[in-house]
């Protein structure tokens, strides 16, 4: 039986539809896509937005604020989203949050993503320590960790880590 797949993203009706042809034909239903996040979407426009009222001084100024005050970069995003009204800082300012904090001598020592995998591959760990029979987040501790791998090399491309460093369990469970 020939299975029928759709490219592009369709109107409910036309899904609705199709999985009606499909189900007649005795195939099985679409699965359906609601699961995951919001579908909401970025702005497309590559210039800042009329109605922002921010120059790019003052939002540079902001993000200098929130990285002195410890915040990360996502959380300086989300706050300034949420409490100043700025939907994306680059197209305001030319610039990204990370190369703002990074030209303030503010920015992490590893990215914010890796920091984030190692957190969470020490709390498996610790976790693992305890209760050894626990085969489910054994297998989820693997896959964090090729996680971790995998961004290494990529930041070790990109020069943003030193190509000495190295993913280690000791070193990982001291940060």
């Amino acid at each position: 039986m020939k299975s029928i797949r759709l490219c592009a993203p369709f109107d409910e009706g036309f899904k609705y539809a199709v999985s009606l042809l499909i189900k007649s034909l005795g195939g099985k239903e679409l699965p359906k896509r609601e699961k995951g996040r919001s579908h909401s979407m970025r702005p497309v426009a590559k210039r800042a937005p009329v109605w922002c009222r921010y120059r790019p001084e003052e939002v540079e100024a902001l993000v200098i604020k929130l990285g002195k005050e410890g915040h990360s970069t996502s959380k300086i995003g989300t706050i300034l989203r949420d409490q100043h009204g700025i939907p994306l800082v680059k197209p305001i300012v030319g610039k990204s949050i990370s190369q703002i904090l990074k030209d303030a001598d503010l920015a992490p020592s590893l990215p914010e993503d890796l920091e984030r995998l190692l957190r969470k591959a020490t709390h498996l760990r610790v976790h693992l320590e305890k209760s050894k029979e626990d085969l489910h987040n054994k297998r989820a501790l693997q896959i964090i960790e090729a996680k971790i791998y995998r961004l290494t090399r990529y930041y070790k491309s990109r020069g943003l880590l030193p190509p000495d460093w190295k993913y280690e369990v000791k070193t990982a469970s001291l940060t």
